[in-house]
């Protein structure tokens, strides 16, 4: 153990996965990661040996480690709808307003859908007398008996979180202030719809509040006990003498918006968080590129994210839906399926391959790992030679191939029964690939091709642990010209999340139209909010030279039923900018038309310090192959050369086919592939 302590705090990015949590942080000049097994039971037992594992490596008491989590609990929770027992109180009239929804069907010529049932059930839902115009007008005022009345009967249905979400209340807000001041006897959890959502749309901003109260508990007691834990007497691996840290260490998470919020922050509006550890990784990625066009491909042991950054950056939205729910805070715009590395393949009713969604997880995980038995996509890259004979996590972490071999050869015999024709484990592996492959390929299109956009004019951008293992061959068939492969790809997400700012999204619905008197009555209402931004991260530590705020306007033509968002400036020609907008974004403007500026978005950024980017030192263009392994691309095996990335030099051309082998991850590059690393260690290649 070093014999000083860090005289500043030490930041840490950490990323919990479905098989490992990874750890990433910069200390003595230079970025160090490891991994730890997940404890999907408990995520803060696996973030704890990580944290203690960093203070006896660097000298630091807990209480002096500055941690930026990215978490899927909320997540979780919601896609395996375990969260709190939630009552909704709304305008009497309104109270079945999650059940009815929008009127678009989730899919379009299915008689048969069966929309997922509300989070807040039909009995807990519970309407009071009060009502204000779309003006701010008060028509009714609540009844103080009414709410008497009301504390008790959600006293005894026994809720565990209340969402208040009342008609109207993003212009005012009184009524819902006054009802949570009627309920804070109960000591129960309040999320008020004009604090997380001030804007119109009743179904999306119920929804989105209803998310926040089902999460909150789960997401309290989650960050409060992680905090606690980092915060406790502890020992040290070596067995010394014991440490106190009086204080917990200092922990903020990434939020769905691609920054990073206060643990207290997160606890009040866990709705910002549920596309936590995928933001990480955009916002890893972006950093990685170095600018232009990318499509970043996140893979990981449960699921694959992707999501597409041009020259407007990482591209945002406000209409995310989450196990068929709206979720209207801002989010990056990521497209997640069911794809990883422990996704189960099995032979379905029909007699046809399918790969997940179903996943292995951390436990028992892929066969190879050495507890599971059913093949998964892990497992068939093993079969096919694809981690060159080697373990993981540099040889720490040790592959059972037979084991692999035996779940393919099961496999292998369930499809040989539908296709009345022997099939054997390399053949089932190929099909295992060739299955996950398409269902990547579907999401990548999904994102690109479908939206507008020629995958030829992009990069893609791998990462996550079983990224590099897929992306060339994605990048053939979606005739994407480059592939950028990142150093430490398997830790990108925790490196996004230590490298990501403060942010702050705060918004306000105006409904105004656009007039002569318009610019500054918004520069007004601009202020305010700004001043309350500025105060929030002043509390939070950043002065105001390391804050940077961002005015948008969210604006349509009068008739409209949605809105475009673009940035607002100092005497903006608001009618034009959006015209531009429309244009860029349908092709056609009606540059007649009235425009109407539905909402204010201010985005207030705390900027971090910068973490360096080392470079590498440059040798002979030729590298020599550690050594040789025999890879099935196709029936036979194709010889390939072994590099390990860490010995690799800047502008090192690389012999292909071959594998790249490092501590986080392990990529693959097919024959007809070229490859050669830039000065700053990312692997650029692409098809010959």
């Amino acid at each position: 153990m070093p014999s000083r302590k860090p005289q500043a705090a030490i930041r840490i990015g950490v990323d919990t996965g479905g098989t490992f949590t990874d750890f990433i942080y910069f200390y003595a000049g230079e970025l160090h990661l490891f991994k730890v097994g997940s404890t999907p039971s408990d995520p803060s037992q696996a973030i704890l040996e990580g944290l203690l594992r960093i203070a006896d490596e660097t000298g630091a008491a807990l209480g002096e480690l500055e941690v930026i989590h990215g978490t899927t609990v909320g997540t979780n929770a919601l896609l395996q709808r375990r969260g709190a027992r939630v009552a909704l109180v709304t305008t009497s009239g309104f109270e079945d307003v999650l059940a009815i929804g929008r009127q678009a069907r989730p899919e379009l010529y299915n008689l048969n859908v069966t929309r997922p049932e509300p989070i807040v059930a039909d009995e807990l839902r519970f309407g009071i007398k009060e009502r204000v115009a779309a003006s701010g007008e008060v028509l009714q005022t609540i009844d103080e008996q009414e709410l008497i009345a009301l504390a008790k009967r959600l006293k005894a249905a026994r809720v565990e979180a209340i969402a208040v979400c009342l008609l109207f209340s993003f212009v005012h807000p009184e009524h819902e202030k006054h009802i949570a001041q009627a309920l804070q006897s109960l000591g129960l959890p309040l999320s008020l719809s004009h604090e997380i959502l001030p804007e119109y749309r009743e179904y999306e901003r119920a929804s989105t509040v209803c998310i926040n109260a089902y999460l909150q508990p789960l997401m309290g007691r989650y960050l409060q006990k992680l905090e606690r834990e980092c915060g406790r007497e502890t020992k040290n691996h070596a067995g010394d003498a014991e440490r106190f840290s009086p204080t917990p260490s200092a922990l903020r998470v990434m939020q769905s918006s691609g920054g990073s919020i206060s643990s207290a922050a997160a606890i009040v509006e866990p709705a910002r968080t549920i596309l936590s550890g995928p933001a990480g990784g955009v916002v890893g990625a972006l950093r990685a590129a170095h600018g232009g066009n990318i499509i970043t491909f996140d893979m990981g042991g449960t699921s694959t994210d992707v999501a597409l950054c041009d020259s407007q950056g990482i591209r945002m939205t406000r209409e995310s839906v989450v196990s068929g729910m709206p979720v209207a805070v801002p989010m990056l715009d990521i497209h997640t399926v069911g794809a990883g590395g422990g996704s189960l393949a099995y032979i379905d009713a029909g007699g046809s391959l399918r790969v997940g969604p179903e996943s292995a997880g951390a436990d028992p995980g892929p066969a190879c790992y050495g507890r599971g038995s059913r093949a998964t996509v892990t497992d068939a890259n093993c079969v096919l030679g694809r981690f060159g004979g080697a373990g993981l996590l540099g040889g720490a972490f040790p592959l059972h191939e037979q084991r692999a071999h035996d779940a393919l050869s099961a496999l292998a015999l369930d499809m040989s029964a539908t296709a009345g024709r022997a099939i054997g484990p390399i053949e089932a592996a190929r099909g295992v690939i060739g299955v996950v492959n398409a269902n990547m390929e579907q999401a990548l299109r999904l994102i690109s091709v479908a939206r507008g956009f020629d995958p030829r004019e992009f990069s893609l951008l791998p990462f996550g642990g079983a990224g590099g293992l897929h992306a060339f061959e994605l990048a053939r068939n979606l005739q994407i010209p480059r592939v950028i492969v990142p150093t430490a790809p398997g830790a990108l997400s925790a490196l996004g999340c230590l490298a990501s700012d403060v942010i702050k999204d705060v918004s306000r619905t105006v409904m105004l139209p656009v007039d002569q008197e318009i610019n500054n009555r918004l520069d007004g209402i601009f202020h305010n909010l700004e001043r309350e931004a500025r105060a929030v991260l002043q509390s939070e530590g950043f002065p105001a030279r390391k804050q940077k705020h961002e005015r948008l306007l969210a604006a349509r033509y009068v008739g409209q039923s949605f809105e475009l968002e673009f940035v607002f400036k100092p005497k903006t020609d608001i009618a034009a900018a959006f015209n531009r907008a429309h244009e860029e974004r349908y092709g056609y403007a009606q540059k007649g038309a009235t425009v109407e500026v539905v909402s204010l978005r201010l985005r207030s950024r705390g900027l971090v310090g910068s973490i360096p980017k080392a470079t590498l030192p440059r040798a002979g263009n030729r590298v020599k192959p550690l050594s040789f392994a025999p890879v099935h691309f196709a029936a036979t095996a194709e010889r390939t050369a072994i590099y390990e990335r860490a010995e690799l030099p800047a502008h090192a051309v690389l012999q292909t086919p071959c594998i790249v082998r490092e501590y986080s991850a392990t990529t693959l590059i097919p024959p007809r592939c070229k490859a050669q690393v830039d000065e700053f260690g990312n692997l650029i290649g692409g098809w010959s």
